[in-house]
Order: C-alpha cells, then structure tokens, then sequence
C-alpha cells in the first residue's frame, strides 16, 4: 500500500463555505444530533491523500466524517441531481463537491476523482450510491473500487452505527486502512473490482458484527 506520510503536503485550499458548514455542524452534533466517535485517532493522525468511505443513511453523513477531519477538506462524491439551480451549484461548489451522474459511466467525475487524489486531497466515497438501500452494502458502486485500484492511496472504512437523528447518540467507528496490494498484483480489471467491492462488503459487516457484539 503506498506510505500516506509523504513528506510533500498537500495543498490545503479551504472554503468559506466549507468552513462555515464544519462550524455549524459540528454545534448540532454536540447538541441536537450527538455524535460519539471511537478510534478517531486513526483519522486524525493520517495525511492525505486517501480515500474515506462510510455506509451512508443520513444527509449528514458527509459533515460527521468532516468534523475529525480539520486540517483537511474532503471532497465528497455526490449525485448530480443535488446540485440543480445556481445557488446549490454555488453551494455544493464551495463544499468541494464532486457531482456524479448515477445511472451512466462519468467519465469526466471519474476523472476528477482521480485529479483530486493526485494532488493530494481526501476524498470522500458512499460505495453505496444511495442512503435508502433496505439493507446495509447491499450494492457497493464499482466506481468506488476502480478509483481505489486505480489511485493506490490508502481506503480508511467508517462505519456509522445508524441513523443519525436528533437526541439520540449515534457512535461512529474507525477501521484500519485496507490492505489491497494482493489486489493491486493483479491490476485494475472487472475480476479485481468485483473483489474489492465484496472486500468493502464483508469489512463492514465485520465492523457492524464486532460493535453489537461488544453492547
């Protein structure tokens, strides 16, 4: 797996936007929508770039990943259709948003993806595509895991331990970054793809397992 300790910082282009949103977020997950985080040092203490991806069942999602974050903005991967009208463009711009077409190949976000990786950014993946899957991975996005074999930065897993809703404390759990260089031996093809997806599958449940067994 490549070193993410590189001795080349990456550049830190910070937004007001992105700035303001962190500050306002981060009051409501310590008021109205406590959040409890659990080996958050593991984040904390990575350097950019690399990849974070989190099951997803709320809209906050992407600002609870940001919150342990501060010394970077994350790019985040979303759906197109958000974005629609000047001010959400304007927004989500500011947010660093990458938009997405779901239902077709983007070749032009895949791209960008991959732009912001090489200049040394996070970027920030749901590898479901959706927050209204019945069940948790069901389907992981195979652009999630041929950005991942493509760019060989470092894959941090977080798993959110349900819905993030108000007055009620919903624990968020760091992994460890995920060892692909078996996968990165055999290159970037649908076979491998496929292999990394039912990897990201199984990493989850097994987090998902190992935080009930311990309540």
């Amino acid at each position: 797996m490549q070193n993410n300790t590189s001795e080349t910082a990456p550049k830190r282009e910070r937004t007001a936007i992105y700035t303001v949103a962190r500050i306002i977020f981060g009051f409501l997950f310590h008021t109205i929508f406590p959040l409890r985080f659990h080996n958050a040092q593991i984040v904390e203490e990575m350097q950019p770039p690399y990849i974070i991806m989190a099951n997803h069942r709320s809209f906050a999602d992407p600002m609870a990943l940001a919150i342990k974050v501060k010394r970077y903005e994350i790019r985040f991967i979303g759906k197109r259709e958000l974005a629609h009208g000047r001010l959400k463009s304007w927004l989500f711009s500011g947010l660093h948003m990458i938009l997405v077409s779901r239902h077709a190949t983007d070749m032009a976000a895949m791209r960008q993806c991959m732009q912001t990786l090489k200049d040394g950014h996070i970027l920030g993946i749901f590898p479901e595509g959706t927050r209204h899957q019945p069940e948790m991975m069901q389907e992981v996005e195979s652009g999630t895991a041929i950005i991942a074999l493509r760019a060989r930065v470092p894959l941090l897993p977080v798993y959110i331990d349900g819905k993030i809703r108000p007055f009620h404390i919903t624990h968020i759990y760091y992994g460890k970054p995920m060892e692909l260089d078996d996968l990165y031996a055999q290159g970037v093809n649908n076979d491998t793809a496929h292999q990394l997806c039912q990897r990201i599958h199984d990493v989850f449940y097994a987090m998902r397992d190992e935080v009930h067994a311990s309540k």
